[in-house]
């Protein structure tokens, strides 16, 4: 639906090693105001091949009215496509932190597939092993955790398998949407392998979750290449074959 209100803005600030930092400019946007009747009817999972996915987090999960917006919408797609969940933290906009949690648990336990940063962790649950925290989103209800380590690479678990991938070495210009590019390639990966879904998530094995992953941070790291968020398209042949 059409609306009057401004975008929402980001600012990008990067450290000396081309990692960024970011200010947000949400006060009074369009996107923060989003209300249920805004929303389109999203089209039917059961009458498609593969299924759609569905993607939340960062802003999301905290600003109002647009969190509950979202909250209503993914309690009632969870089960009829898939779920995609990363928090991709913001702290300098938390301003309940019991709230953000609370809201950020329950919506781990109706995802299918949960990406979260290794400084995304540190905020939400300092000084626990990342493999411990996977482990308990897999027990509420996710199917499929990724972790992102920077250029150390990237792990996952699922039901039958833990897998570590490195991350390619490049030449880094940002990591300006690197983290973003590489939910993309797990959601196209899973697209075009045909596991767009609940079932398609469940029981990857070791070589297959660990193509996924490989698929995802090589993405993230040709995006890393470039000045600010400019992810590959598929046709470049950047990627990894399916």
């Amino acid at each position: 639906m059409p609306a009057a209100d401004p975008t929402t803005l980001a600012a990008v600030h990067l450290r000396e090693d081309g990692s960024a930092a970011y200010s947000f400019h949400a006060n009074g946007t369009a996107d923060r105001g989003l209300l249920p009747e805004h929303l389109a009817a999203l089209p039917d999972g059961g009458t498609l091949p593969a299924g759609t996915a569905l993607h939340l987090g960062s802003l999301g999960l905290l600003l109002e009215p647009l969190a509950s917006t979202l909250d209503g919408l993914i309690r009632r797609e969870a089960g009829r496509r898939l779920v995609s969940l990363d928090p991709n933290v913001r702290p300098g906009l938390v301003t309940d932190r019991a709230t953000y949690l609370r809201r950020f648990a329950e919506w781990v336990a109706l995802a299918d597939v949960v990406k979260a940063s290794d400084e995304d962790l540190a905020w939400l649950h300092p000084g626990e092993p990342y493999e411990a925290v996977a482990e308990r989103w897999l027990a509420s209800g996710a199917g499929l955790v990724l972790i992102t380590f920077g250029s150390r690479g990237a792990w996952a678990v699922g039901r039958d398998a833990r897998v570590h991938v490195p991350a390619p070495s490049v030449q880094v210009v940002d990591t300006v949407g690197a983290g973003d590019a590489f939910t993309a390639g797990v959601l196209a990966h899973l697209h075009h392998t045909g596991r767009l879904s609940r079932e398609g998530v469940d029981h990857l094995g070791a070589d297959k979750l660990a193509r996924l992953l490989s698929y995802a941070v090589e993405i993230a790291a040709d995006t890393c290449t470039r000045a600010g968020a400019q992810p590959p398209y598929r046709y470049h042949g950047v990627a990894t074959p399916l």
